[in-house]
């Protein structure tokens, strides 16, 4: 019998595409659950891969779609992608679909997973759970950097990083989370569920305008090319032990938007940039808010494969690539 499929929820979303293109490329079967359709390029370029997708229509808050997503065939883990990742403005007009996606999701999807009989289940949390932690150290550590999640989508990921480990117990489901660096990199587009686009695709999208980008302030971050996301919670889901439930995924490195400007006009012909003057206002924006520490990702390389493969100027190469 040929290794078992696994479910990725949200798997038109961003992080999910490059989720699901790793584990095709590596020949293996994929069960994608999301209400929205596959972008076009990606339902060309998957085609193409030795693995094999199938798309289930439907939502993580319907236990009636789970099920069908679960039942597809058989399924060995989930790599929970589904999530709204929501601005201030969606916090102040619709914070009960924030919640309701972001944590009861989870848990229902944790559920549905359990009664199935998926032995493993991947959550990607995000660094955003440190909050205003993060703006005091150089190298946030998840053992020990106490969480201050700021923003109402921080403060549900880390509602679901707590909930879910209790839940997954007492189900038999072994469970891991990752707090995911700031993600960017191929497959990133307005969702509608995702407001904070990252710098990088703003960046890129002004110089194929030839608009000159003006920088806000440049806050520092580990920036993570979401080729590197997706391999990280790949090796994961494919772990065969448990040794421990929460990780870091990300670069290690702190970056920061004038970092990427550099490495991108090196490569690019025509790009203009500069930093927005005093009182000026600019047309990329950072969301961070401050400087952030790197992630310490000690623990993930002890305990898997993952090895972060792009550093800002890799990164740069390989987007500008893929994107044309």
């Amino acid at each position: 019998m040929g290794r078992m499929a696994i479910l990725v929820t949200g798997a038109a979303g961003f992080v999910a595409l490059n989720v699901v293109e790793h584990l095709l490329a590596a020949g293996r079967d994929v069960v994608g659950l999301d209400r929205i359709k596959l972008p076009e390029r990606a339902a060309r370029d998957f085609a193409s891969l030795p693995g094999r997708l199938t798309m289930i229509d439907g939502t993580i808050l319907s236990n009636a779609d789970l099920s069908r997503a679960l039942t597809a065939m058989p399924v060995e883990a989930v790599i929970h992608c589904a999530v709204i990742t929501a601005g201030s403005e969606r916090e102040i007009a619709d914070p009960e679909s924030v919640v309701a996606v972001n944590v009861q999701g989870a848990v229902t999807t944790l559920m549905a997973a359990a009664r199935c009989g998926v032995k493993r289940f991947v959550y990607p949390s995000s660094g955003a759970v440190y909050g205003a932690s993060a703006a005091t150290v150089d190298l946030m550590d998840e053992d020990t950097l106490r969480p201050a999640p700021v923003n109402l989508y921080g403060l549900t990921k880390f509602a679901a990083e707590s909930i879910l480990p209790r839940i997954a117990e007492t189900q038999g489901v072994a469970l891991t989370v990752a707090r995911l660096g700031v993600v960017y990199g191929p497959w990133e587009y307005a969702t509608g569920v995702r407001d904070t686009l990252s710098p990088m695709l703003q960046t890129l999208d002004l110089a194929a305008a030839g608009i000159q980008a003006v920088l806000g302030p440049p806050w520092r971050g580990d920036y993570t090319l979401s080729r590197d996301i997706a391999a990280g919670l790949v090796a994961l889901a494919e772990m065969k032990s448990t040794p421990r439930t929460i990780y870091n995924l990300a670069t290690g490195q702190g970056t920061t938007a004038e970092d990427w400007c550099r490495a991108v006009a090196a490569r690019l012909p025509g790009f203009r940039w500069r930093r927005a003057r005093d009182g000026e206002a600019w047309n990329v924006e950072s969301h961070t808010g401050y400087d952030r520490g790197a992630m310490d990702i000690a623990r993930i390389i002890a305990d898997t494969p993952y090895r972060p493969a792009f550093d800002i100027e890799r990164a740069a190469e390989h987007l500008l690539a893929w994107r044309t």
